[in-house]
């Protein structure tokens, strides 16, 4: 039997992965829908025959990426341009299967939950009615963290954006100057490994340093984009620890949150970089 403080050390582990199971069961349940789908609609008719081909495909393609996302690998797999943040022709073809659940997914977790019923929103301190949770957010003056929908914040210039996703297209990239865009590819729940969040941080504190408009973004705005800002608030020397920078974006932010990975990739970068520098 464990004791209660083992079980309150495993009870906070499990919420601190909570993020990385929950999209990991996400790829696997759409894996194993598809395939025990398309495997039971095998017959000799044509039309069954195809919509279970149909399924075995979707199958087969999120088992692939449950795959990847597991072992932390294959983040170049869907061929996203790392100078112009598109996708090519061949990737919506050969992973449609995985490309369609996922924008359909984030979509209606954008439109549907975000702004018609407001989930994750905040309180509008004058009349106390509950606002959609924004794309983007500006935690910091001119340091603003979102989602795939960032373009909807309206910011005419971005001096830096930082894109974690592998998945969608950038859609800030007309807004953003020569020479600002880094894409830093992370599956969905899964952080940049110490010397990715190196390099953003130091992208993004030189944008700081310039007075410019700064974005980082994933797909929701809420671990991937969180981890990096934390590494990137620290090295711009607007806090001193990543844990500080952390707190001080959940004011801006509140739905932010970090699983057991993104924490210890935090801590493998600020034990890695931030002491050789002071």
């Amino acid at each position: 039997c464990l004791s209660p403080n083992q079980r309150t050390e495993q009870i906070v582990l499990i919420k601190k992965m909570g993020t990385v199971f929950g999209v990991y069961l996400k790829y696997v349940a759409l894996a194993s829908t598809g395939l025990v789908a398309g495997y039971r609609n095998l017959t000799p008719t044509w039309e069954l025959t195809a919509m279970a081909s149909g399924c075995l495909y979707v199958g087969a393609c999120n088992a692939v990426i449950s795959v990847m996302f597991f072992t932390g690998r294959g983040m170049r797999l869907l061929g996203k341009d790392p100078k112009t943040g598109k996708l090519p022709f061949w990737s919506y073809v050969v992973w449609a299967g995985f490309h369609f659940p996922t924008f359909l997914y984030t979509y209606v977790h954008h439109y549907l939950l975000g702004h018609h019923f407001k989930v994750g929103g905040l309180k509008d301190k004058a009349t106390g009615k509950k606002t959609a949770l924004p794309a983007a957010s500006e935690v910091f003056p001119r340091w603003f963290i979102g989602g795939r929908y960032s373009d909807e914040v309206g910011v005419k210039r971005w001096g830096a954006i930082v894109d974690l996703t592998v998945e969608f297209e950038e859609a800030c990239i007309d807004q953003c100057k020569p020479g600002g865009y880094l894409l830093v590819r992370c599956w969905d729940g899964v952080p940049p490994t110490p010397d990715e969040l190196e390099v953003a941080a130091v992208h993004c504190a030189r944008a700081h340093r310039a007075g410019e408009n700064l974005l980082i973004h994933c797909a929701h705005g809420r671990g991937r984009s969180t981890t990096c800002m934390c590494a990137a608030a620290v090295r711009a020397g607007l806090f001193a620890t990543w844990q500080e920078a952390f707190e001080a974006i959940k004011v801006g932010r509140p739905v932010v949150k970090l699983n057991a990975k993104m924490r210890g990739a935090l801590a493998a970068w600020q034990e890695k970089y931030c002491k050789k520098t002071g």
